[in-house]
Order: structure tokens, then C-alpha cells, then sequence
């Protein structure tokens, strides 16, 4: 790639992590603003993803049905389109992405909202089992004031979930105004031309990178925890020449709760796994997921069809992919350790607040490294809201925060160490709490042991992995969160 289609991939590149600066300075909420659990990107005409900044790997690589989503409905200059429909683009209902036009394709906003209306503050309940329970669902559908005004009015802290949407706008206004002047300075027909040699570019190099893999077909196997027993999920990776083929035959039927996901969020975790494993300093575009093809069968936990709930599929199920993908690979290359596959989702709320976050915990050690400690990575890859930011701005008191010692597994090179959180509810509020890797440690690699498996406490008392009711003032919730797998003997 020559030095001037360089310099506009990276120019490219800076709108769209602007794009993000913008949106997390102008959030009213802590779950965007402290804990950053948004994403921003640059689409071409064509619905193709150009550019992206490194925000959440499950927001991103599912971006892309929800501009395909967009554009059936020929979107025009100066309109924002609105969506949060698993089933049309989204992934969760609360991840609302926003799509406008720029003058060569698309920008795009994804950002998790902390409720979005239904039947529990913080729209996560941990039993929902259909979509309507959830919150409130949006189709593709054009954003004017008026609109505006009808959705947050359904939801919980109308203001504050203006004022997110209206930080997502800005950023919208921001790309515009970004593209534009791009174009001036270098010619439309140049940066389009651009936008093309970046998509064929990372092709390239991640064709030349399943090409150094060894050819072959590897199989393996992984469970979710659902609250009345186990669901399993099958992969079966194909590595063929420069393409790789990951099928979900054999996978459990969607369930009667939320531990779906649609397929939008498979293709993600898979897209994030292969370019981690082939080429992890590749520039992400829709050119990367080209060799990649993912086949699930409808009717499953990994494509799920309406009405299915999908709280737990866009944060566990995508979680649990990662894993059973990786051991797949895992047969024919060294890959890492399982790490904690869970975001450990707490929800905390009544009509007056509600509060959202996911917990770090310990990763998978290496093949020549022990694995980090109580760090958010594979789909989430957030920040922790700071204590003070947290307790200032919600009824609720950090009593402990600290790595949970000894809880990596052992090995050559050990495991990652879990973190232990301890939150005091100061009023009455509803907790709800989806977790895994409550029952089923995390595994090690080539005879490293298993990490800790997680822990919920009430009061002491332990809770479920899947939780919901209601806390008193007083009441202290523990969270203690999986060790990674040791690698190695």
C-alpha cells in the first residue's frame, strides 16, 4: 500500500476515534462515559466497514447487519436511522446504534445504554424469555425529535438517556463534518479509492495469515450455564488454503431464556477470534472477515429466531463462543488458556437510578506467559466505573475491590487472578446478576490446571450464577469472578 493511502487509512481511522472521544465526553452516563461501553466506525457506500476504532470487539464486528439493516430503507443525506432490534441489525436491546450518512458511506454508533425501558431497571433481567420483556425493541427507524421524545419516554431516567443519544448525535455531526473535509483536502474520488485498497489490504494479509495455518478440520465443545442445567455449544473450524469455515452444527436449540444471541453476534465472536489468532495487529475492516464464513443453524443458541430473549446472548453466549472457538483452533495451533468467559453483568436500579457494569476477572496463561489479572478483555473489553465516579453519582458504597488472590490455575505458566467486588446497596433497589463460569471452571492448556470457578454472594449467602431480587438498604452483594486456566505441566 503506497504512503498516501496510508496516510488516509489513518486518517480514517482518527475520525472514527474521535468519534468515540466525543461520545464518551458528552455521555451522561457512567456505563459510557467512565466505563467507555460504546463503539464508533466508518462504513463505505456499500455497507462495508471501513475503519473502526478499538472499542468493543462484539459491538463491532456485528455492526455491520445493522447498516445492512439501514440501507433497505434508503436512508437519505441529513437523516440518523435508529436501531436496537436483535433480529434487524441489533445485538441487545440495550446497545442502540445510530446510523447517518456521510459524503462517502456511513457513520456508525453503538453504544450500551444503562435502561431502555421493560420489566426490570437496567433492562438485563436475568429470566426474561422473550424479546417484549427486555425493553423496548426499535426496527430500523428515522431519528427526528419527535421520535426521540417517544423512545426515552419508555424507558427509565428519561433524561439521561436523552442526554446519551444526544452524545451519540454529536458524534454523528462530528464524522460528517470529518469526511467532508477529508474530501476537500484529498478528493472524493481518491479517499473512495482509498476505502477500497484498505478493504482489499487487510484481506490480503489475513488470507496470507490462514494461509500459514495448517490445513485440517478440528472439533471442539463448550457449555453454558443456563439456570435449569447445561446447553452445549459445537464448533467445527475448517482451515482451507486462505479461508477459514467455522460451523455451529450440533449446537443446543435456542432456550426458554436469555442465553441466546443472533447471528450477527456469532459472526462477531468469530471475527474477533480469527484475527487474534492470524493477525492480531491486522487494521480491522470488513476486508478481515471476508476469508472467515460462520454457519449456524437457525432455531439454535447461536442463531436465534424472534421472539427469542437475548440479554445474556449478547455478553455470555458471545463469551462462550470465543472459548469453544479457540479450543477448536487450540487442536492444531497453541492458543491461550481459557480465560474467565463471563462479563459477570450486575444490574442495580428502582424508578430512580439505575446502574450497570461488568466485572474483569483472570485470563487464560500463555504458551511463554502467565495470563494477565482482572483485566476486561475477548467481547467486552471495558473499563471498570472508577469508585469514587460510582459512589458519587449512585446510592451504592464499594465496600472491597481487589484481585481475588490464588484463583488462577496453575501450570508452566499460570492463569490470570479473578477480582472480588463488594457493592452495598444504600436504598432499596433490584439486583439482577448474569454470570457463568459458576459451575464449570475455565481450563487450562497442554496439562495447565483450571482457573477458580466465579462466585455470587448475598449477604454471605451464596446466589445462582443467573440472579434477580430485590435488596434492602444495607445489603452487600460479592462478586467474585473466575481465574484463568494455567498452561503447561
Amino acid at each position: 500500500m503506497d504512503v498516501e493511502l496510508q496516510i488516509v487509512g489513518a486518517l480514517l481511522r482518527a475520525i472514527a476515534e474521535e468519534m468515540g472521544a466525543v461520545l464518551v465526553r458528552s455521555a451522561f452516563s457512567a456505563n459510557i462515559k467512565e466505563r467507555r461501553d460504546c463503539s464508533t466506525a466508518l462504513f463505505d457506500e456499500r455497507g462495508r466497514m471501513i475503519a473502526q476504532a478499538e472499542h468493543i470487539p462484539v459491538h463491532l464486528g456485528a455492526m455491520p447487519d445493522a447498516v445492512a439493516a439501514v440501507m433497505r430503507h434508503e436512508p437519505g443525506r441529513d437523516e440518523v436511522w435508529i436501531v436496537n432490534d436483535p433480529y434487524t441489525g441489533g445485538t441487545h436491546l440495550p446497545d442502540i446504534t445510530l446510523v447517518s450518512r456521510t459524503d462517502v458511506g456511513f457513520a456508525v454508533t453503538r453504544a450500551h445504554h444503562a435502561d431502555v425501558g421493560g420489566r426490570e431497571p437496567g433492562s438485563m433481567p436475568a429470566d426474561s424469555r422473550t424479546l417484549d420483556e427486555e425493553g423496548v425493541v426499535i426496527p430500523p427507524t428515522r431519528l427526528d425529535d419527535a421520535t426521540l421524545t417517544a423512545l426515552v419516554e419508555q424507558m427509565r431516567n428519561p433524561d439521561e438517556r436523552r442526554g446519551d443519544l444526544r452524545a451519540q448525535l454529536a458524534a454523528h455531526h462530528l464524522a460528517e463534518r470529518r469526511v467532508a473535509e477529508l474530501c476537500n483536502r484529498r478528493g472524493r474520488d481518491r479517499v473512495v479509492e482509498a476505502m477500497d485498497e484498505l478493504l482489499a489490504y487487510s484481506e490480503r494479509r489475513m488470507r496470507a495469515g490462514i494461509s500459514a495455518l495448517p490445513d485440517g478440520r478440528c472439533k471442539a465443545t463448550d457449555v453454558l450455564e443456563a439456570a435449569d442445567g447445561d446447553l452445549e455449544l459445537r464448533a467445527a473450524v475448517t482451515i482451507a488454503g486462505d479461508a477459514v469455515e467455522i460451523d455451529f452444527a450440533g449446537t443446543s436449540p435456542q432456550h426458554e431464556g436469555n442465553l441466546n444471541c443472533p447471528l450477527a453476534v456469532a459472526r462477531s465472536a468469530c471475527y474477533f477470534i480469527v484475527r487474534a489468532l492470524v493477525d492480531p495487529d491486522l487494521p480491522a475492516s470488513g476486508g478481515a472477515f471476508a476469508p472467515v464464513t460462520v454457519r449456524a443453524p437457525e432455531g439454535t443458541l447461536v442463531n436465534a429466531r424472534p421472539p427469542a430473549a437475548v440479554a445474556a446472548g449478547n455478553v455470555e453466549t458471545s463469551s462462550r463462543i470465543v472459548d469453544v472457538v479457540m479450543r477448536a483452533f487450540g487442536r492444531a495451533i497453541d492458543v491461550p488458556a481459557q480465560g474467565q468467559g463471563t462479563m459477570n453483568n450486575v444490574t442495580l436500579g428502582n424508578e430512580r437510578f439505575t446502574y450497570y457494569e461488568t466485572i474483569g476477572g483472570g485470563q487464560g496463561a500463555c504458551p511463554d506467559a502467565d495470563g494477565p489479572s482482572g483485566v476486561h478483555v475477548a467481547m467486552s473489553n471495558t473499563l471498570s466505573t472508577p469508585v469514587e465516579a460510582l459512589e458519587l453519582q449512585y446510592p451504592l458504597r464499594v465496600e472491597r475491590y481487589g484481585l481475588r488472590l490464588g484463583s488462577g490455575g496453575t501450570g508452566a505458566h499460570r492463569g490470570g487472578d479473578g477480582v472480588v467486588r463488594e457493592l452495598r446497596a444504600l436504598e432499596a433497589c433490584r439486583l439482577s446478576i448474569i454470570s457463568e463460569r459458576r459451575r464449570h471452571a475455565p481450563q487450562g492448556e497442554r496439562g495447565g490446571g483450571p482457573g477458580a470457578p466465579g462466585r455470587n454472594l448475598l449477604n454471605g449467602e451464596p446466589l445462582a450464577g443467573k440472579a434477580i431480587l430485590d435488596l434492602a438498604a444495607g445489603d452487600v452483594i460479592t462478586i467474585e469472578t473466575p481465574g484463568g486456566g494455567g498452561f503447561g505441566r
